[in-house]
């Protein structure tokens, strides 16, 4: 049985480098989609995504930046805690961020499947279409990354 994977890409083009999950989507081979995998920039669309949850995946992969709390272009692929993201409940159409997703799922009657989240250290979210060169240097990493995220998440899964 082979696991089903939903690679997301989350962000604002119009806010600098809060655009870096949408570049990375971009980016990707459309190969890296198939049986089992979909490839799908969410934009600033939060509820959207949080439906799109309801169909039962059996992990989802996100692509997002991270506020700035060490270097800009610093990327880093960690386990979400699905528990404390998806604390405050509600649904909110504008609210993009992994906690309010979480929270429009659990309104919405699901829960989130595992999730690896592939994000990267800003340096601005001013008004601005484009990356900063820290940014842009980190998105063929990124695409690395969840190419090696799928194909660990989508492998068949062992019955025994």
């Amino acid at each position: 049985m082979t696991s089903s994977v939903l690679v997301a890409g989350i962000g604002n083009i119009f806010l600098g480098d809060d655009g870096f999950g949408p570049e990375v989507m971009r980016r990707l081979p459309p190969s890296l989609a198939g049986p089992g995998v979909r490839l799908c920039d969410y934009g600033i669309r939060g509820v959207h995504l949080a439906y799109d949850l309801l169909d039962g995946w059996d992990a989802l992969v996100l692509v997002d930046a991270l506020p700035c709390r060490g270097i800009p272009g610093t990327l880093h692929v960690l386990e979400a805690d699905r528990e404390s993201l998806s604390g405050a409940a509600g649904l909110d159409a504008h609210a993009m961020d992994p906690a309010a997703v979480f929270a429009s799922m659990r309104a919405l009657g699901g829960s989130p499947p595992y999730t690896v989240v592939i994000g990267c250290e800003v340096a601005t979210v001013a008004d601005g279409i484009g990356l900063s060169e820290p940014v842009a240097a980190a998105v063929p990493g990124a695409v690395m990354a969840v190419e090696a995220a799928v194909a660990r998440l989508s492998a068949p899964v062992r019955e025994g």
